[in-house]
Protein backbone atom coordinates (compact mmCIF):
# COMPACT_ATOMS: atom_id res chain seq x y z
CA UNK A 1 0.00 0.00 0.00
CA UNK A 2 2.19 2.66 -1.25
CA UNK A 3 0.28 6.07 -0.71
CA UNK A 4 1.52 8.96 -2.83
CA UNK A 5 -0.89 10.73 -1.01
CA UNK A 6 -2.79 11.40 2.34
CA UNK A 7 -5.24 9.36 3.27
CA UNK A 8 -8.49 10.67 5.76
CA UNK A 9 -9.04 8.70 8.79
CA UNK A 10 -12.62 10.00 10.79
CA UNK A 11 -11.70 10.39 14.59
CA UNK A 12 -13.99 7.54 15.48
CA UNK A 13 -12.86 5.71 13.01
CA UNK A 14 -9.36 5.76 14.20
CA UNK A 15 -10.52 5.09 17.82
CA UNK A 16 -12.75 1.69 16.43
CA UNK A 17 -9.96 0.83 14.44
CA UNK A 18 -6.73 0.68 16.76
CA UNK A 19 -9.25 -0.93 19.32
CA UNK A 20 -9.74 -3.74 16.47
CA UNK A 21 -5.78 -4.11 15.83
CA UNK A 22 -4.98 -4.16 19.19
CA UNK A 23 -7.26 -7.30 19.78
CA UNK A 24 -6.33 -8.96 16.77
CA UNK A 25 -2.43 -8.21 17.03
CA UNK A 26 -1.85 -11.31 19.21
CA UNK A 27 -3.90 -14.04 17.29
CA UNK A 28 -2.88 -15.94 14.60
CA UNK A 29 -5.35 -15.12 12.19
CA UNK A 30 -4.02 -12.10 10.69
CA UNK A 31 -1.05 -11.24 8.41
CA UNK A 32 1.04 -9.37 11.14
CA UNK A 33 2.56 -7.41 8.58
CA UNK A 34 -0.55 -6.53 7.24
CA UNK A 35 -2.29 -5.40 10.38
CA UNK A 36 1.30 -3.02 10.89
CA UNK A 37 0.82 -1.71 7.28
CA UNK A 38 -2.56 -0.47 8.71
CA UNK A 39 -1.58 0.97 11.68
CA UNK A 40 1.34 2.50 10.09
CA UNK A 41 -1.50 3.89 7.62
CA UNK A 42 -4.02 4.93 10.75
CA UNK A 43 -1.43 6.45 12.04
CA UNK A 44 0.57 8.38 9.12
CA UNK A 45 -3.16 9.99 7.63
CA UNK A 46 -4.95 12.79 8.14
CA UNK A 47 -7.31 12.71 11.12
CA UNK A 48 -10.60 14.68 11.26
CA UNK A 49 -13.46 15.03 12.60
CA UNK A 50 -16.64 12.84 11.52
CA UNK A 51 -18.34 16.30 10.41
CA UNK A 52 -15.31 17.32 8.31
CA UNK A 53 -14.78 14.33 6.39
CA UNK A 54 -14.53 15.24 2.67
CA UNK A 55 -17.52 13.28 1.11
CA UNK A 56 -15.65 10.91 -1.27
CA UNK A 57 -13.27 9.45 1.27
CA UNK A 58 -13.87 5.56 2.33
CA UNK A 59 -14.69 5.48 5.61
CA UNK A 60 -15.88 2.56 7.69
CA UNK A 61 -19.15 1.26 6.50
CA UNK A 62 -18.94 3.31 3.17
CA UNK A 63 -20.00 1.47 -0.07
CA UNK A 64 -17.69 2.08 -2.96
CA UNK A 65 -17.30 1.40 -6.69
CA UNK A 66 -13.78 0.31 -7.89
CA UNK A 67 -12.16 -1.08 -10.54
CA UNK A 68 -8.86 -3.63 -11.29
CA UNK A 69 -7.25 -1.56 -13.29
CA UNK A 70 -5.33 -4.31 -15.21
CA UNK A 71 -8.11 -7.10 -15.29
CA UNK A 72 -10.76 -4.08 -15.91
CA UNK A 73 -12.80 -6.17 -13.67
CA UNK A 74 -15.22 -3.46 -11.97
CA UNK A 75 -16.59 -4.75 -7.86
CA UNK A 76 -18.94 -2.93 -5.64
CA UNK A 77 -17.68 -3.40 -1.94
CA UNK A 78 -19.25 -2.21 1.68
CA UNK A 79 -16.19 -1.76 3.87
CA UNK A 80 -16.97 -3.29 7.47
CA UNK A 81 -15.67 -4.59 10.83
CA UNK A 82 -14.64 -8.37 10.37
CA UNK A 83 -18.05 -9.54 12.25
CA UNK A 84 -20.08 -7.78 9.58
CA UNK A 85 -18.07 -9.64 6.59
CA UNK A 86 -19.87 -11.19 4.23
CA UNK A 87 -18.33 -11.84 0.94
CA UNK A 88 -21.76 -13.28 -0.53
CA UNK A 89 -23.31 -9.47 0.46
CA UNK A 90 -20.30 -7.87 -0.89
CA UNK A 91 -19.24 -6.55 2.78
CA UNK A 92 -15.54 -6.50 2.95
CA UNK A 93 -13.34 -6.93 6.35
CA UNK A 94 -11.49 -3.83 6.78
CA UNK A 95 -8.99 -6.64 7.50
CA UNK A 96 -8.19 -8.29 4.48
CA UNK A 97 -5.71 -6.73 2.30
CA UNK A 98 -8.11 -5.06 0.04
CA UNK A 99 -10.23 -3.71 2.50
CA UNK A 100 -6.87 -2.30 4.89
CA UNK A 101 -5.96 -0.65 0.87
CA UNK A 102 -9.29 1.16 0.12
CA UNK A 103 -9.73 2.93 4.03
CA UNK A 104 -9.13 6.92 3.53
CA UNK A 105 -8.66 6.76 0.14
CA UNK A 106 -10.91 8.80 -2.35
CA UNK A 107 -12.69 8.97 -5.77
CA UNK A 108 -10.36 9.40 -8.76
CA UNK A 109 -6.92 7.60 -6.16
CA UNK A 110 -5.36 4.37 -7.64
CA UNK A 111 -4.29 2.02 -5.15
CA UNK A 112 -1.33 -0.15 -5.39
CA UNK A 113 -0.63 -3.02 -2.86
CA UNK A 114 1.55 -6.38 -2.76
CA UNK A 115 -0.67 -9.83 -3.51
CA UNK A 116 0.86 -13.10 -3.39
CA UNK A 117 1.09 -12.83 -7.39
CA UNK A 118 2.71 -8.89 -7.44
CA UNK A 119 1.23 -5.86 -7.01
CA UNK A 120 -2.28 -4.84 -7.59
CA UNK A 121 -3.72 -1.42 -8.74
CA UNK A 122 -7.50 -0.59 -8.09
CA UNK A 123 -8.94 2.70 -9.36
CA UNK A 124 -11.81 4.23 -6.39
CA UNK A 125 -14.38 4.70 -9.20
CA UNK A 126 -17.37 6.57 -7.45
CA UNK A 127 -18.00 6.21 -3.23
CA UNK A 128 -21.80 5.07 -3.51
CA UNK A 129 -22.52 5.87 0.65
CA UNK A 130 -20.26 7.36 2.81
CA UNK A 131 -21.82 7.39 6.86
CA UNK A 132 -20.59 10.59 7.04
CA UNK A 133 -22.06 12.28 3.74
CA UNK A 134 -25.42 10.82 5.15
CA UNK A 135 -25.51 12.31 8.61
CA UNK A 136 -24.76 8.93 9.84
CA UNK A 137 -21.78 9.44 12.45
CA UNK A 138 -22.73 6.50 14.49
CA UNK A 139 -22.22 3.57 11.81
Amino acid sequence: MMATRTIFVTKYDMDRLLELIEGVRSTSRYNKTNIDLLEKELYDGVLVDSADVPHDVITMNSKVNITDVESGEKMTYTLVFPSEANIAENKLSILVPLGMALIGYREGDIIEWPVPSGVRKIRVDHVIYQPEAAGDYSL
